[in-house]
């Protein structure tokens, strides 16, 4: 028998880790709340929570050495879920009220300021989800909750010959759409919070725990 999916959420001092914790073992995850980097590796999923200034979560990830566990996770093809400020850390690079940042880049772009009239975008929202989409799979009309003035309003990454496409989805608000999630092989993120989205923000994590490689914990036999 398998047991629950382990998941360790990043402790790097994000305002909503302990309640991304709390909706993680809502949906059925066995999490533990770390920076232990040991921990952070060997877990079937890593989620990157992240609230506030894009500067302030990436300078936060760093001094955790956030970026390299991220970056041996997806390159031995281990699951990441990045949340809110952790979908736009993502991103090459942030820029908030004229000062440049630099992200992750693991996808090419910049996080710029939403163009609407109000701003924060503040609420529920609909999501226009990517065809074919897992993480969405059975709420893809549910609304989601999102907090935030900035976003990724563009998608610059070319697709590969070789590779499967992320799948890609969106949001509007006053006018301007900006990525919702992406679904990017190991990669995963998402603009709103899922731990503030109800029914439908635990459908989504389940939807997310169901796509991970669950392995043998250390020193446990299958």
């Amino acid at each position: 028998m398998t047991g629950a999916p382990r998941v360790v959420v990043l402790d790097h001092g994000s305002g909503n880790v302990r309640s991304a914790v709390r909706a993680l073992e809502a949906a059925g995850a066995d999490v533990e709340l770390t920076v232990q980097t040991t921990a952070a590796l060997e877990a079937d999923g890593l989620v990157v929570p992240g609230v506030g200034a894009f500067a302030a979560t990436i300078e936060q990830i760093r001094a955790v050495d956030g970026p390299r566990i991220i970056e041996r996770r997806l390159a031995g093809g281990l699951p990441v879920l990045g949340i809110c400020v952790g979908l736009q850390v993502m991103f090459d690079r942030g820029t908030e009220h004229g000062v440049s940042s630099t992200g992750l880049g693991q996808w090419p772009g910049e996080i710029t300021r939403l163009q609407a009239e109000v701003v924060p975008h503040m609420g529920w929202n609909t999501v226009q989800t990517a065809d074919g989409s897992r993480l969405f799979e059975g709420i893809e009309d549910e609304r989601f909750y999102f907090v935030h003035s900035y976003g990724a309003r563009t998608w610059e990454l070319e697709d590969h010959p070789t590779l499967v496409p992320p799948q890609v989805s969106w949001s509007v608000h006053g006018g301007d759409r900006f990525i919702a999630a992406v679904e990017n092989g190991p990669l995963t993120a998402t603009q709103f919070h899922p731990e503030k989205s109800g029914a439908a923000g635990t459908r989504l994590l389940r939807n997310w725990l169901a796509t991970l490689p669950v392995r043998p914990a250390p020193g446990r036999t299958p």
